[in-house]
């Protein structure tokens, strides 16, 4: 029988927690984000881009800092306990599991659009969601072991796509200096905010931080040098794709480097590029509920969530009841929602988390600071003012959802003082 809760594996080497980053941004960035931040900014995306790269830095290196400080499951959630207090701990974590839960719908609806036709392509999500929720029960290690294949995958797919794109004669350079700043600065931030969501894969690196080896020294590591990467992938990718078919073809596509092959006279490429595709949106599900099992153990150890979930399986040392019942709510969500429609929200909830992450990181000192403090207070400020500028409908279920947790979180400390009060 699982006892509450034992502490997790130490399994993962830098390799390994450098290739679950890849796995959890590349998925994302590529192939579920761009079309709507063209849709916000038209080719200002790339604009969006690089202040989104800013952002992320400076919550990279908050997160990295914080993460050698405290080695041990729960990101955010347990940084801003510690730092910060119960509270704003409890944001932290409320945020990243609503907006990464939404995210796993996300991956799992990218999957199946490249996958399936469009008549399968909720049942297939759904099959996807309970696989790979499989994989991460039966151990950490199978969940880098196949992260590492689908990486492999997907890395040679892009670079298909940007030399088809680069050499196939059908760029125009007119689709990206025409059209840098047609939406203003308004839609250029909102692209920012909505492509945010492609680069918060580094997130699992540091929820994963009681299963890194050496954790003070891989962890920063990992997240910066993933970050780095997928950083020069995403802005190839994104000029790639903008020179060849436009941004205002992009903003309405829902395969937009199956069309990029396409229009290079390169259609044999097509089948190859959805293969790729669906690869990266599972391998970004795959970290995606690794790392919000493991936020939601730490918020379920804390009684922040129902104790139930701070399981660990006794054998293969996962939080198998938290990975169980997100499996079941993200099947829930695939069946019920858009895909699209869950991007906004999904950033919302997660730059909460960072803010929430900067704001701990600025009170570190002493050995325990590695970057200056003017990182922190611009990644703060950066993160608020992409959250305001996202789409209004996803701020207001944004708050919304908040504003639930925040009851569920007053009511069960009420219960706890009248039950401490009658004994």
């Amino acid at each position: 029988m699982a006892t509450a809760d034992p502490s997790l594996a130490r399994r993962l080497g830098l390799f390994d927690a450098v290739v679950i980053g890849l796995g959890s941004m590349i998925g994302a960035g590529i192939f579920a984000s761009f079309a709507p931040a063209a849709a916000a900014a038209g080719g200002g995306l790339l604009i969006g881009l690089l202040i989104a790269a800013v952002v992320a830095y400076c919550n990279a290196s908050a997160s990295a800092q914080l993460a050698a400080q405290y080695p041990t499951s729960g990101g955010t959630y347990v940084y801003g306990r510690e730092r910060l207090g119960e509270w704003p701990g409890f944001l932290a974590g409320w945020s990243f599991v609503i907006g990464k839960t939404a995210s796993c719908a996300a991956m799992a609806l990218t999957f199946a659009a490249y996958a399936v036709p469009a008549g399968w392509q909720k049942p297939v999500a759904v099959i996807a969601v309970i696989a790979l929720a499989g994989v991460n029960y039966f151990g950490v290690t199978r969940t880098a072991g196949l992260t590492r294949l689908i990486v492999a995958v997907v890395l040679v797919v892009l670079a298909l796509v940007i030399v088809s794109g680069l050499t196939g004669g059908a760029a125009h350079p007119a689709n990206l200096g025409n059209h840098l700043f047609e939406a203003g600065w308004y839609g250029i931030l909102q692209s920012a905010g909505l492509l945010f969501f492609a680069f918060a894969g580094y997130a699992r690196i540091a929820t994963m931080g009681e299963e890194v080896t050496n954790p003070a020294r891989t962890i920063p590591r990992a997240i910066l040098t993933a970050l780095a990467i997928v950083l020069v992938i995403y802005v190839l990718i994104a000029m790639t794709v903008l020179l060849v078919i436009g941004p205002e073809r992009l903003a309405a596509s829902t395969a937009p480097l199956v069309e990029v092959v396409t229009a290079s006279g390169w259609g044999w490429a097509a089948v190859i590029a959805r293969v790729g595709a669906a690869a990266a949106a599972l391998g970004a599900l795959l970290a995606l509920v690794a790392g919000v099992g493991r936020t939601s153990l730490a918020m379920a150890r804390n009684r922040d969530l129902p104790t139930w979930l701070a399981a660990v399986h006794p054998k293969y040392k996962v939080p198998h009841h938290a990975e169980l019942a997100l499996a079941v709510v993200v099947s829930v969500l695939v069946l019920t929602v858009d895909l699209r429609g869950v991007i906004g929200f999904s950033s919302f909830g997660v730059l909460l988390y960072y803010f929430v992450a900067n704001l701990s990181a600025h009170t570190q000192t002493g050995a325990d600071r590695r970057y200056p403090k003017v990182l922190q207070v611009l990644g703060a400020l950066g993160c608020l003012v992409l959250v305001v500028t996202l789409p209004l409908n996803a701020i207001l279920v944004g708050v919304i959802v908040l504003v639930v947790g925040i009851a569920y979180r007053i009511i069960r400390l009420r219960f706890e003082r009248r039950t401490t009060t009658g004994a």
